[in-house]
């Protein structure tokens, strides 16, 4: 349980970097955002490239803000009727729940991995100001680590609580 508990420690210290670098991405799309519209109504010169800087700024707010998010208990949760249910079958429920986020976060990774090298080798890059998308890919890959790493803990206590009953 010690290991869990450090394990758990170290993944919380990563998601708070983490949502570090998310919190950046949001001021970046505010001031991006906010300098385009001065710029267009004031001047008659919109920042070149906005849309394609706010939106990559936007993927990278919500991929890295996400673990943190979900460390804080932030996401949506449906536990309307799980809350009636017996103490054992609610652990389980969290179990498997914990399990598909696991396999799902880790289908993530690998996939996002695999569509970064494919847009490395192709040369993929945005429409307007030609930034090369692939970092993005690998960034968001990487942000879903540690929401696999908490999927992982919570299936293990899980997992604990259900045995030490």
């Amino acid at each position: 349980m010690a290991f869990l508990e450090k394990f758990e420690s170290f993944n919380r210290r990563i998601s708070g970097c983490f949502e570090w670098v998310g919190v950046c991405g949001l001021l970046l799309m505010m001031v991006i955002t906010c300098a385009d519209v001065f710029g267009a109504k004031l001047f008659r010169q919109p920042v070149y490239g906005a849309l394609d800087i706010v939106m990559l700024a936007q993927l990278v707010a919500v991929s890295f803000a996400t673990a943190f998010a979900l460390l804080k208990g932030r996401h949506v949760a449906v536990e309307f009727f799980v809350a009636v249910f017996p103490t054992r079958l609610r652990a389980i429920i969290d179990t498997v729940i914990s399990f598909f986020g696991l396999i799902f976060f880790a289908l993530i990774v690998w996939r996002l991995a695999a569509y970064g090298y494919s847009l490395q080798t192709g040369g993929e890059v945005s429409a307007t100001i030609r930034i090369p998308l692939y970092p993005f890919a690998y960034g968001v890959a990487v942000a879903s680590i540690p929401v696999s790493l908490i999927f992982l803990v919570r299936m293990l206590k899980t997992v604990v609580r259900i045995v030490e009953r």
